[in-house]
């Protein structure tokens, strides 16, 4: 077997294997005795055809299949004699099986990139750090507080703070337009929920009176179609309740599963830790990330960004499905392929790091990963425990999470590092 191998554009590459033509005629043939045993030809037994009348009749088809044979069987220990690993699964472009004492195929394919990482000590990098204070604690108390608040129908006429349940048709130069009409929707008033004037339109009536708002959209509204226009709401007041503010007491603390307010607090205030150290810790990662990759230029498979663009497609078409919202299948998979080109070059550097500096997750470090993951799961945190360690498979993701940080890790060790202070409020209301 001969082999030789091209560089064509790019990771592009086009490799050709050469071997006598005897292994591809003694290929075919038996493709063709294969075949005749399955096939039925008047005149002759199944099995008995003669290879002569097989090749008459399925030659093309059994030139065909021996090809495909030929390749499987030949490629791998071919590309390993040439220490190539293509980055995705070889085309089969040219075939020579005329030869008098050759038989000669091609493949082309993409190979993944040499990367030879940028000096991590050049790399300027911001992280965020968070203090949670008491007022945090307490402005969160206060959520919780709000949360428990129940409301009871009054008859007098709505002020700032009742819960108001109503029924309400909008319409735009006289029409209703889509989503304007609902049914028994209740709001707090005062909370800011709807476009500017219809809360404040709505204080100062009582249940079974109706009423009318002359409002426009907000030109920066989230719905193009609505935004800017004049809009008139009719609006029916069926009910008004004024919220009775729970005592924080122990009655209080049960409302949340805690049997006391000492318990509650303390449950609460390691629940903000846990939230805020996820979404840092994201934060953390996106920043230093994005600027090991602006420090790093090469090419990548274009079939990897394909592959991983088809992926996002379809984690956004089962998010959608599970919000109820039918996915429109007319969306390209190209649409994601900036960001899946993204990750899959990131994948590359972090696996060309963990490489380049032998790093593996120990055992005790996938572990001490599920157990830190854990904590976000409250109760079912042994449902989460069991799920991955039923499967070694799952464990991969876990894995590959134990190494990204590790990376991370030995990036900010040599890199300059400025540290940026945040508020609880800036890192949890922030896009993890």
């Amino acid at each position: 077997m001969k082999t030789s191998l091209k560089t064509l554009d790019g990771l592009k590459r086009s490799f050709t294997v050469e071997l006598p033509i005897d292994a591809f005629k003694k290929k075919t043939d038996q493709v063709l005795q294969k075949m005749a045993s399955q096939v039925n030809i008047d005149g002759f037994r199944k099995g008995k055809v003669p290879i002569a009348i097989m090749r008459k009749q399925f030659g093309a088809r059994a030139s065909s299949d021996a090809v495909n044979e030929i390749v499987n069987d030949t490629l791998f220990d071919a590309l390993t004699e040439v220490k190539v690993t293509p980055a995705s699964r070889p085309d089969i472009t040219e075939i020579d099986a005329e030869g008098e004492k050759t038989f000669t195929y091609t493949v082309t394919f993409e190979v993944y990139p040499e990367i030879k990482v940028a000096d991590f000590s050049k790399l300027q990098v911001e992280q965020s750090e968070v203090t949670i204070t008491q007022a945090d604690e307490d402005k969160t108390l206060k959520g919780l507080t709000e949360q428990a608040i129940e409301y009871k129908a009054v008859k007098r006429k709505s002020k700032k703070g009742d819960q108001v349940t109503i029924d309400f048709k909008g319409m735009i130069d006289g029409k209703v337009f889509e989503g304007g009409v609902a049914s028994d929707f209740k709001m707090v008033l005062g909370k800011g929920s709807m476009i500017k004037g219809f809360e404040e339109g709505l204080k100062g009536i009582t249940s079974g009176d109706s009423t009318t708002l002359d409002l426009t959209f907000p030109k920066e509204y989230h719905a193009p179609q609505l935004a800017g226009k004049a809009v008139v709401f009719e609006v029916e007041m069926k009910e008004v309740a004024e919220p009775t503010v729970p005592e924080l007491d122990d009655k209080f603390a049960a409302k949340f599963g805690e049997k006391d307010m000492d318990a509650l607090k303390a449950s609460m205030k390691k629940q903000m830790s846990v939230e805020v150290t996820n979404r840092l810790g994201n934060q953390n990662k996106d920043a230093l990330f994005g600027v090991l990759l602006e420090a790093n230029s090469f090419d990548v498979p274009q079939a990897s960004i394909n592959q991983e663009a088809k992926s996002l497609l379809q984690e956004m078409q089962q998010r959608l499905q599970q919000q109820g919202i039918p996915a429109k299948g007319d969306m390209p998979a190209s649409t994601f392929n900036p960001e899946a080109e993204r990750r899959v070059k990131l994948g590359l550097l972090i696996n060309q790091i963990a490489t380049d500096n032998k790093i593996e997750a120990t055992k005790e470090q996938l572990d001490a990963k599920l157990a830190e993951m854990a904590k976000s799961y409250g109760e079912n945190a042994q449902q989460m425990l069991d799920y991955y360690k039923a499967d070694p498979s799952r464990m991969t993701s876990i894995e590959l999470m134990v190494v990204e940080k590790m990376v991370q890790d030995l990036i900010l060790k040599d890199a300059k590092v400025t540290i940026k202070k945040v508020t609880f409020e800036e890192a949890t209301q922030a896009q993890a």
